[in-house]
């Protein structure tokens, strides 16, 4: 199922995010904690891909379990960053045999050694040649790509960074999928803005439940996210007792995603971190309510 036709939907509903793992080592573990976020029923659940692209096996073979074992469509994730136009090729063929019809178009992190090289003579530099090669090609993939409610750090200002959003729309992305907010206000800002600049595909909010103080610092040194005064005192008070701080993470985040419900948003993406007992804990928070099309 393409995941632009559950987003046309009017009911609420939840998707997961997981990750592969960096070595094969890890992948049982992995596998185990997708297959039980799988086993919930979510809408959909995306899989990330390694930098560099050095896990792209283990996105297909997750991805391909989760769809095949537990009947969810699954969303995988493609960077092009420092890749060749074979090697995209190859990962788009190994996609379609695998039956996966839907695909995040992403440029991918620079690393610290990538950073440092000539990006000129990249086959891509931008995720919206992805996204024009995809399209061009006939492939009938359903296209995601991610967009930052408090701006692209690389952008010199908001209005630049809509101007490349309504682009990669414009070339063939037909959804997107925010980073992490913890503000709910930024979002519906950024999705006031996107309207008015003509970008009228669905926009789907991230949520990341934090579960652990120490997690505080690694989201808003990945995403540059802002973090409420609300959400600050939180994590103070509760960050030091492990227990407390997981299920005050899980009540602020379900709060996040009912306000968004309550204010028309119908689908909300949840940062997982592959932890099973979290994605059920937000699910079960939300059992009345999931599934059902609210007349508005």
């Amino acid at each position: 199922m393409k995941i632009i036709d559950i987003l046309e939907k009017h009911n609420m509903s939840l998707s997961f995010e997981v990750f592969p793992p960096k070595k094969e080592s890890g992948f049982e573990s992995v596998k185990a904690a997708t297959e039980a976020i799988a086993s919930y029923k979510p809408a959909f659940m995306s899989v990330t891909y390694g930098a560099g692209g050095g896990t792209s096996k283990y996105t297909l073979d997750i991805a391909r379990n989760i769809k095949e074992s537990f009947g969810v469509p699954t969303l995988a994730h493609l960077t092009c960053v420092s890749s060749s136009r074979e090697t995209v090729k190859e990962r788009i063929n190994e996609m379609k045999e695998a039956g996966i019809l839907n695909v995040m178009a992403l440029r991918g992190d620079l690393t610290p050694e990538l950073e440092n090289t000539d990006r000129s003579k990249w086959d891509y530099r931008y995720a919206i040649e992805l996204i024009r090669e995809l399209k061009e090609a006939g492939d009938d993939f359903c296209i995601g790509a991610a967009c930052y409610p408090e701006i692209h750090p690389e952008s010199e200002n908001q209005k630049e960074d809509i101007a490349h959003l309504k682009e990669k729309v414009d070339a063939g992305a037909d959804f997107l999928t925010t980073q992490m907010v913890f503000d709910n206000n930024l979002f519906f800002n950024f999705l006031y803005k996107l309207r008015e600049a003509g970008v009228t595909v669905p926009v789907i909010p991230g949520i990341m439940p934090i579960t652990n103080a120490n997690q505080v610092e690694r989201a808003i040194k990945l995403s540059g996210s802002f973090m409420p005064q609300r959400f600050k005192s939180l994590v103070d008070y509760f960050g030091k007792d492990p227990d407390s701080m997981k299920q005050a993470g899980i009540a602020y985040a379900t709060d996040q995603i009912i306000d968004l419900y309550a204010n028309g948003i119908t689908n909300v993406h949840v940062y997982s971190m592959n932890k099973p007992d979290v994605a059920k804990a937000i699910m079960d928070n939300l059992s009345d309510i999931l599934g059902k099309d609210f007349d508005r």
